[in-house]
């Protein structure tokens, strides 16, 4: 490997100082066109390559965001497994671009320290995406770094945050079922942590059920990891109760997807034997057979918007707390089925 040109040599090489140099790959001062000229030659010539580390330590930035996803259990791919977080952080990242950041993006578990990766590679700002325990919160607030977190609910006034009403998202999904004329609904989720989506998510399911009239029982709820292979794993749960259900409110489009194919190769069809309904609204979820309805959020622009705020806390560091909700509404395709015109089915 060939030694790599330092800024001296290309300033030599074009005849002018290595300020100059500087000037003309930064665009500060006034520099005439032919020496502007001279250097950008010299630089192509040369195959000069600024040194991004030296020029942060000089500028007193790195244009470099940090983009945490959360990583459930050693060795799980969770950004791969669900197409959620490809989507935001792809938005994230686009936003990035356009404002001169690039993203570094991060897979924590518990045990690791992110505080010193922030520190050592000396990031500009920090996008949190899911929940963690309370002790990273507190460990992060000591960088003095600007934050912004996705989806969560940690009420501390440090932190910049956006995210959906996911309480009403699932309530809005829960009562769709009901005005369909399901009563027995069971409900597949994540694991329910506190300041987490899954709880307030929970709390929709039980307020549009007992906002009916109808029970709420811990029996219908089923609980696991937010993928593909624990949406079959709920659905065979589900199969194999004594729980009559017609109908079934997920919490992520990818446990409704995977519940479908489970119950498919357990005889029972959606919507005709059960119905199905999904949360996020997903790309995939339109070119399903039957198509899946779902609580639509709008990721891409969640992700778009966690950059804008972490940008003006970034550019304004005494920035009061910003914290926004993004709407949430019903896409209708064809997995739910309307039993008010007919008795309902016990199928399960």
């Amino acid at each position: 490997m060939k030694n790599k040109v330092t800024i001296k040599e290309v300033a030599q090489k074009a005849g002018v100082s290595p300020a100059t140099v500087s000037y003309v790959l930064n665009n500060k001062k006034s520099i005439s066109e032919n020496t502007k000229q001279r250097v950008w030659n010299t630089v192509s010539e040369l195959d000069y390559v600024p040194d991004l580390s030296a020029r942060s330590l000089i500028a007193g930035n790195s244009k470099l965001i940090g983009v945490v996803v959360p990583q459930t259990e050693k060795g799980n791919r969770l950004m791969f497994e669900n197409n959620f977080y490809s989507e935001i952080v792809s938005s994230i990242e686009y936003r990035a671009r356009l404002r001169g950041y690039h993203v570094l993006i991060s897979a924590s578990d518990t045990n690791e320290n992110y505080l010193t990766l922030a520190k050592e590679r000396n990031l500009d700002g920090i996008i949190v995406i899911g929940i963690y325990p309370n002790s990273f919160y507190q460990e992060m607030k000591e960088s003095q770094i600007p934050i912004v977190l996705v989806d969560s609910y940690c009420n501390d006034h440090y932190y910049h945050s956006i995210r959906i009403d996911d309480a009403y998202g699932s309530y809005l999904a829960t009562k769709y079922m009901i005005d369909h004329g399901h009563r027995n609904i069971a409900f597949f989720c994540g694991e329910i942590k506190e300041n987490g989506v899954m709880k307030q998510r929970l709390q929709g399911y039980r307020e549009a059920m007992e906002e009916q009239g109808l029970t709420f029982n811990t029996k219908n709820v089923f609980e696991g990891k937010i993928d593909y292979e624990d949406g079959i794993k709920l659905a065979e749960a589900l199969c194999k109760s004594d729980i009559k259900a017609t109908a079934v409110v997920t919490t992520a489009d990818i446990l409704a997807i995977s519940a479908m194919k489970a119950f498919y190769e357990h005889g029972i069809h959606v919507p005709d034997d059960i119905s199905i309904i999904g949360f996020d609204d997903l790309q995939i979820t339109k070119y399903l057979t039957p198509g899946l309805t779902t609580v639509h959020q709008d990721i891409s622009r969640k992700g778009e918007r966690a950059m804008d705020l972490l940008f003006n806390s970034i550019q304004n560091p005494k920035l009061t707390k910003q914290e926004e909700i993004m709407p949430v509404n019903i896409i209708e395709r064809g997995s739910v089925k309307d039993l008010n015109d007919s008795a309902e089915k016990e199928v399960i």
